[in-house]
Order: C-alpha cells, then sequence, then structure tokens
C-alpha cells in the first residue's frame, strides 16, 4: 500500500497563494514518489476536514504564516492524534515571535541585531536610525520596512501594525543575506541572495529572476562553520522538529546576526531549501520524502 499523504495548503493568512505554491508542488513530488497524495485547501475552516486527515498516514503541513506556522494547526493535530510534518506547537509559536528568539538567541551567545518591541504606535522608540521595522510575528516581510528618517517613520509604524498587535524595531544591519536550512540534524548549504530590490521583498522572493542566488555561498571556513553552529544550537534550543531554516545577516567584519528561525519554509520554484538542498545533491523529491520519512 502506498503511503497516504495529505497536503494542507492556503489557510487564511496574507501568505495563502504562496502556501497554494508550495501545497501543488510537494503535490507533485509525493505523486512522482509514488505516494498516494491528497489535496487538502482550505481558507478558515480547517476543523471540517477532520475525518479526512485521519484517513491520512499523514500530513504534509504546507501552511505559511498565521496559524499554520503558530501553532494553532499543530496542536489541533496534536489533539485529535494526526501525525503531520515539521515542529510540534511550541517551537512553531517560539520562532513566529522574532523578539523571544531572539532572546533565545542573545542568551546562548548567538550574535543578533538590538530590538525593541513596540505594543502600540505611540511608544518611543529608543534604537538609533537606521532601524528595520516590521510585525513580530509574519513571514514573507508582509509589513517590512527600513526607515532612514524621521519623515518615513510614522508611515512604517502603520504598515507593521496592520499584520500584527505586536511590532518589532530592530538595528539595520548593513551586510549579505544569507540563509541555511537544517534537515534532521545535518545542516545544509548555506546560500547567499542577492536581490534586484534594495530589501528582499515579496516580490523578489517569489518572482523568478529577480533575485541571485549563489550556493554554497562564498564564505570563510570560520564564518561557514560558526553559522552552521548557530543553527544547530538555536534549531535545539527552540525544540524545533525535522526540518527548519534559519536566516542571518553577515556584516562588514564578518559577524553573522541571526534574524530568524522559519519552521515552515517554502517549498515552490524559487525556493530556498530545494535550492541549498540541489546544492547537496538531494533532489525535490529526495528532499519531500525525508521530511516525510523524518516525521512518521
Amino acid at each position: 500500500m502506498p503511503l497516504k499523504v495529505g497536503v494542507l495548503m492556503g489557510g487564511p493568512s496574507e501568505e495563502h497563494d504562496v502556501s497554494i505554491s508550495t501545497g501543488k508542488a510537494v503535490m507533485e513530488a509525493c505523486q512522482r514518489i509514488g505516494y498516494n497524495s491528497t489535496e487538502i485547501k482550505f481558507e478558515h475552516d480547517f476543523e471540517s476536514y477532520l475525518d479526512n486527515m485521519k484517513e491520512q498516514d499523514i500530513i504534509f503541513n504546507a501552511l505559511h504564516g498565521g496559524i499554520g506556522e503558530n501553532g494553532r494547526i499543530q496542536a489541533w493535530m496534536d489533539n485529535h492524534q494526526i501525525k503531520y510534518t515539521g515542529s510540534d506547537s511550541f517551537s512553531s509559536a517560539l520562532c513566529m515571535n522574532k523578539a523571544k528568539s531572539k532572546e533565545i538567541a542573545k542568551e546562548n551567545g548567538v550574535s543578533t541585531a538590538k530590538w525593541q518591541l513596540l505594543h502600540d504606535k505611540n511608544n518611543s522608540i529608543s534604537i538609533e536610525m537606521p532601524f528595520v521595522l516590521k510585525p513580530n510575528e509574519q513571514g514573507s516581510t508582509f509589513g517590512l520596512s527600513i526607515v532612514f528618517n524621521e519623515s518615513e517613520l510614522l508611515p512604517a509604524i502603520e504598515k507593521a501594525f496592520q499584520y500584527g498587535k505586536e511590532v518589532i524595531v530592530e538595528e539595520y544591519i548593513k551586510g549579505r543575506e544569507l540563509t541555511i536550512p537544517i534537515i534532521g540534524n545535518e545542516t545544509y548549504p548555506v546560500l547567499e541572495i542577492k536581490p534586484s530590490h534594495k530589501i528582499y521583498d515579496y516580490e523578489c522572493k517569489y518572482t523568478p529572476g529577480l533575485s541571485e542566488y549563489i550556493c554554497p555561498a562564498n564564505l570563510k571556513d570560520n564564518t561557514r562553520l560558526r553559522i552552521q553552529n548557530d543553527t544547530e544550537l538555536l534549531f535545539n534550543h527552540f525544540g524545533c522538529n525535522v526540518y527548519a531554516r534559519a536566516d542571518f545577516i553577515l556584516d562588514d567584519n564578518e559577524v553573522p546576526f541571526f534574524l530568524e528561525m522559519n519552521t515552515l519554509p517554502g517549498m515552490t520554484s524559487t525556493s530556498l531549501v530545494p535550492k541549498s538542498a540541489n546544492a547537496k545533491g538531494v533532489s525535490f523529491e529526495g528532499l519531500i520524502r525525508k521530511i516525510i520519512m523524518l516525521s512518521i
């Protein structure tokens, strides 16, 4: 009997369309592998799919942002004894909270940019400009701005608070954008992103040709090892399971600054984890099979 894999996609977050792209890519890979895959696409009504989900051997969680990434779906599936890919509800919620994950990174000696959490639009900001303003619990750069002067501040605050009740202000560090997947207990090649825009925004992330990707990134051995070690340390301290992707900025002094850990990284044609896996000689099908086998 082929393995029955339900691919959970869509959801109510701003990343709905990206989730659909990931879900369809995973569905196609499962079919090529020989699994019996079922599409489970929803907007708000995931609970109505309970019977369908319980029929599957495992659910491949292809959601991004919102309830798929903040632990709510994971907790619900745990309560109904449904197996799923990736991290549990606790570590998903922790990694979705940028401020909490940065606090743990700092406590464990991992460099991370100075930050401040805003709970309303009138909080005073103690970090010097330029700084990055973004929702504390959001992905795909929704609501993100780099603020260089006072005239940009209010619009940036308004924009960020559209996507959440808390906003994180982070010291702006100019440098190289790096990302590194970890699958099982193994780090994959570090990938460097060179966006055509000033920041690696939504358009650059999901439009082929708007970003250049270098994998493996051209790094000094000690820098690469530090990034690998920091990623493994944080993956374990955050309680992550199966796979994730850590993002860093490398400054001019070769210091990698931890940004965030993504517990549900994208799996589309332009996504970063498949690019890194490919550089290691792992096909997309091999990657999907590995994630599923580690999750069962």
